[in-house]
């Protein structure tokens, strides 16, 4: 299969072409849209679903026209709607937007998606009850494991690692959101459940507050995991200190984007782009996975191109 290209050349590549400096003065900027803005979540109790109404504040006060949050299953359904039109945009993870992009997997046919920006990474975060027997990723066989929403990115990258490690079949499969995954594990009506979000997710917060829980090392599945489909995971660790458990956890991440068609109107990318981060102190403040938010570091949208409405900002904020 093809793989991602090396960071340092990536970074030779789309810097120049991006950053470039350009006369763009209060004449280039493109009119503010008049249109209604709606954005694509997710589930309750994941970040996206944070991060997304507070951004929609921001368009709210800013822009002329009305803005929306509209819940959903998670990364595929946020793109399927983005591609309808019943959303202008939507967050996503890069391994979803690859499938989409290519027309692979869930996606019959390739999808016309684009990005505005890399945002954070998700961590996929594999969470039991810390009285429970399970230990290790092969302790899940036989077991009741809830591997995310219909729709949700957690989902794609839950079954890939199932199958990696050669459990594809061998556990009862549910697909609950988060929250209710999270109720589900409290309650014993699971065993375990995996989720794929940014630190800290509210629902396994709100879980540990009640129920003693830990997450499993998913370090023996990353290599095949990424052998199989590319350098989108990364092997990553979540830190002791984001739920006050009692070690750092090996895990895999990967990175989110916020995309959008690309038909959408070059105005409408270049303002939901700069006020994304003109806001971002404001974001910051609701969740801290908006500190992440970096101009130097959002343009890394591989496999997707960036809108051309949104390289316009990159290169007005870069002259």
């Amino acid at each position: 299969m093809t793989r991602p290209w090396p960071l340092r050349l990536l970074l030779a590549v789309l810097l120049p072409a991006v950053l470039l400096p350009v006369g763009c003065g209060a004449a280039d900027v493109p009119a503010v849209p008049e249109r209604a803005v709606r954005i694509a979540t997710g589930a309750e109790g994941g970040v996206y679903g944070v991060y997304g109404s507070a951004y929609a504040r921001v368009l709210d006060e800013r822009l002329p026209g009305p803005t929306g949050v509209l819940p959903s299953g998670g990364s595929v359904d946020n793109i399927e709607m983005v591609m309808a039109g019943r959303a202008e945009t939507g967050f996503t993870l890069a391994d979803v937007a690859a499938d989409a992009l290519a027309g692979r997997e869930r996606f019959g046919t390739p999808r016309p998606v684009a990005a505005l920006a890399r945002l954070y990474d998700n961590y996929v975060q594999l969470v039991v009850r810390d009285d429970g027997p399970i230990r290790t990723v092969k302790d899940l066989k036989d077991r009741r494991v809830s591997v995310g929403g219909e729709g949700s990115g957690t989902a794609v990258a839950a079954e890939r690692i199932l199958g990696v490690a050669g459990l594809r079949d061998a556990v009862e499969l549910s697909r609950l959101d988060v929250g209710a995954s999270a109720r589900a594990l409290a309650a014993r009506r699971i065993d375990a459940f995996f989720w794929s979000g940014g630190l800290p997710s509210a629902a396994i917060t709100d879980l540990r507050r009640g129920t003693d829980m830990r997450l499993i090392d998913l370090g023996s599945t990353i290599e095949p995991l990424i052998r199989e489909y590319g350098d989108l995971y990364t092997r990553t660790t979540v830190p002791a200190s984001v739920y006050g458990l009692s070690n750092a956890v090996t895990t895999v991440s990967v990175p989110n984007f916020l995309v959008v068609r690309r038909d959408l109107p070059p105005a409408t990318a270049y303002w939901l782009t700069r006020l994304l981060f003109e806001d971002q102190p404001r974001l910051a403040e609701v969740h801290p996975e908006a500190r992440r938010l970096d101009p130097g570091s959002a343009i890394m949208t591989y496999p997707l191109e960036l809108h051309e409405g949104a390289v316009r900002w990159y290169r007005s904020a870069h002259r």
